[in-house]
């Protein structure tokens, strides 16, 4: 299953990228299991996107909850959004 990810602002130079292409194993099937994922990659990916973290994460542009991650079904040519949370004055 391949989905397009995007990471934007300060993951987005953490990670070096700012978006690809992924095709999932197929026990990957929420958002949740999708961010375990990427954190098993090590490195960078486990600093940015570890659980805890403030990520923000949305699904063909809908935001989801953070306790709502391991509910969330993704498929096939989902877009999925990574971001750090905005702050504002």
């Amino acid at each position: 299953m391949k989905v397009k990810v995007l990471y934007f602002a300060s993951l987005r130079e953490q990670l070096g990228c700012g978006s690809e292409d992924i095709e999932l194993p197929p026990d990957s099937v929420t958002l949740g299991a999708l961010r375990a994922h990427l954190i098993a990659r090590g490195g960078h990916w486990q600093s940015a996107l570890a659980e805890g973290r403030p990520v923000r994460m949305a699904v063909n542009q809908d935001m989801v909850a953070r306790t709502q991650t391991q509910q969330v079904a993704i498929k096939a040519g989902d877009e999925i959004a990574f971001f750090p949370p905005v702050t504002g004055g």
